[in-house]
């Protein structure tokens, strides 16, 4: 099975070599690597051409936005399964990408996910929230579950049926595609119990005020384009995560 990790950047050289030490430990052989910079003005690219080995291919040009340039590695893979590793956040063991492997011959799925650790900026081993998925059942989505995006990784055929990101969502394109996928096309996904990915604190969803409101907003576009019923799940969604600050082992 071929694996394409897309990794969007954007002026990323600081964090960018802690995301390519992880790919690079990697266990599993078979990975597409493709980097879809935003036409970085810092030396990010100068970064990755040499500390990594396993790069594929390498887009550098404008874009609209991070979900732009995702849509752009989707376009470029041609892996059988499609993964994201973002430019600040990293794998979180070298047997990752094999154990997604694993699960996708075991449990004939269209897609995987698994734990999600958020860390210290400064420490990725500082701990700062634990969010655990749990096993899939389609009925929690009404409650407001979702699988933590940057751990999801599907089937590229499914992509190409059921359609890239949304561009009309600046915050929440993530959450509105993994509501069609698994809500309204019934994508079968399975779980691996392990925390895969570490994403550093300070994503844009939560960076100030009006990016809260403005998450919110697409939340409820996104639940409303998928036929859910939105006050019940946004609720649920913000208040389950109160727990993932308080049981971070």
């Amino acid at each position: 099975m071929k694996v394409s990790i897309i990794t969007a950047t954007y002026n990323s050289a600081l964090t960018i070599a802690d995301t390519l030490a992880s790919l690079e430990k990697q266990t599993y052989d078979n990975i597409e690597y493709i980097i879809i910079d935003g036409s970085s003005k810092d030396n990010t690219l100068e970064v990755v051409k040499k500390q990594s080995s396993r790069v594929s291919i390498i887009i550098s040009e404008p874009d609209k936005g991070i979900y732009d340039a995702l849509n752009k590695g989707i376009k470029a893979a041609t892996g059988d399964v499609v993964g994201f590793l973002h430019s600040d956040d990293l794998f979180a063991y070298p047997e990752a990408v094999q154990d997604i492997v694993e699960q996708f011959k075991n449990s004939q799925c269209g897609a995987v996910y698994g734990d999600l650790q958020y860390v210290s900026k400064d420490d990725t081993d500082q701990v700062i929230r634990l969010w655990k998925s749990g096993e899939y059942r389609k009925s929690k989505l009404k409650k407001g579950w979702m699988p933590p995006h940057p751990t999801f990784y599907m089937k590229r055929e499914l992509y190409n049926q059921f359609g890239l990101f949304d561009l009309s969502f600046k915050i929440a394109a993530d959450y509105d595609s993994l509501l069609r996928y698994l809500w309204s096309n019934d994508v079968k996904s399975s779980y691996v119990p392990k925390v895969i990915m570490k994403m550093r604190v300070g994503g844009a969803s939560n960076r100030s005020l009006k990016n809260i409101i403005q998450k919110t907003q697409e939340d409820i576009i996104a639940l409303k384009n998928n036929n859910l019923f939105w006050p019940a799940a946004l609720f649920i969604k913000n208040v389950s995560k109160i727990p993932q600050f308080i049981f971070k082992k």
